[in-house]
């Protein structure tokens, strides 16, 4: 067989995937990889769409997975697109469209190179597909309740590689091996309102939220460790909805984004905001409330046996040695690395999320090649 992943990329761009909308792209899929003969389940929760597909027995302790995400991003302003998002079409060498890049190339790629693959030369052991329609969204209903799903019935992977874009100049330039930790943390100070000619009579939140900004800002987490870099702190917004100029509010919020590494954790960050809001609050008289949400924990799975068997198959099929990195944002790889060790391994994504999404389309060749060498690689060992 020789299923073209580029005209896979293409019908499931056409898909309308908005997440969480499933737009027909798991049906397109299940479709296929039950007629190829794998077991395909609908794991939906929530009114998320997930798809669960494995070739080969349950529990076998040889099974390699595959993870990834059929919803995309809105398209923003479609009169800016020079093609219509969904449409798919093929100019100067580039496929066009909403998730072309995000990821429904590479899931092309990675189903077509696991139906060819067992119908030519079906393993000792089990593959396993599992796909999402909550990746861009909340992500709350998506991989995770495929996880959830397969450790309540037995299904194992013994390591699975995540198909989102990891390289940001050429294909091949870079593997993940690990992400940084997210959270974002929401302040909102309390004081009392009151006119600008008799502060006095006030308690100036806006004077709160600006001391704690400051502290905050000046305040550096950590020097990095051996496969991070430094954790990072950004203020995202300040904001009373005050537009009059000789009014004190009686309140001001702001946001802030916090990436970490290994050195923190989640809850460890939180304690430290909420004391250091408290410090600000006793100083200041103003009352502040925080919020926190950690999206996702730092992790890594150490260079070894699943990198080495990536960089490989990167290496052979495109002739450039991979950094192995921990860059960039979160992905779904947060939740599998509860599961088993996983690394990811995509295409370039500079387009990725932008007008006129785009893929080289003789790089969606290259990915399903190199997925296909991983399996023959993985399942070739002893």
């Amino acid at each position: 067989m020789n299923t073209d992943p580029v005209d896979l990329t293409a019908r499931l761009v056409r898909c309308p995937s908005v997440t969480p909308v499933e737009g027909g792209a798991l049906q397109l899929l299940e479709g296929m990889l039950s007629h190829a003969g794998f077991e395909c389940m609908r794991v939906d929760r929530n009114d998320v769409a997930n798809l669960f597909a494995r070739w080969g027995p349950p529990g076998h302790p040889k099974t390699l997975g595959f993870n990834g995400h059929t919803d995309v991003v809105p398209v923003g302003d479609e009169k800016a697109w020079s093609h219509p998002p969904f449409s798919a079409d093929i100019s100067g060498g580039y496929l066009y469209g909403r998730g072309a890049t995000d990821m429904k190339s590479g899931v092309a790629a990675f189903a077509a190179a696991a139906v060819d693959f067992v119908q030519t030369a079906p393993p000792d052991g089990a593959i396993i597909l599992a796909i999402t329609g909550d990746e861009e969204g909340e992500a709350t209903d998506g991989t995770r309740a495929l996880l959830d799903w397969m450790s309540d019935r037995g299904e194992t992977m013994a390591a699975c590689l995540v198909g989102e874009p990891t390289c940001p100049e050429t294909l091949g330039d870079m593997i993940k091996i690990g992400r940084r930790g997210s959270m974002s943390a929401h302040f909102t100070a309390q004081g009392v309102q009151g006119h600008t000619a008799y502060p006095h009579r006030a308690c100036n939140p806006v004077t709160a939220i600006a001391q704690l900004a400051a502290r905050l800002s000046d305040h550096q987490l950590d020097q990095g460790t051996d496969h991070f870099d430094p954790s990072t702190l950004s203020i995202t917004t300040i904001d009373t909805g005050n537009t009059a100029t000789n009014v004190i509010p009686a309140n001001c919020r702001m946001t802030v984004n916090i990436r970490f590494n290994d050195t923190h954790s989640g809850a460890g960050l939180c304690d430290w905001l909420r004391a250091l809001a408290d410090v600000v609050a006793i100083e200041t008289g103003a009352q502040i409330q925080i919020n926190t949400r950690v999206s996702g924990e730092a992790f890594i799975t150490p260079p070894g046996h699943l990198s080495a068997l990536v960089s490989a198959a990167v290496q052979a099929e495109t002739g450039v040695t991979p950094e192995l990195s921990t860059t960039g944002g979160t992905s779904d790889a947060r939740f599998v690395k509860d599961y088993c060790p996983v690394v990811e391994f995509g295409l370039v994504g500079k387009t990725m999320h932008a007008v006129d999404e785009r893929v080289e389309i003789a790089q969606i060749h290259q990915l399903k090649a190199i997925y296909t060498r991983i399996l023959q690689d993985y399942f070739a060992r002893g």
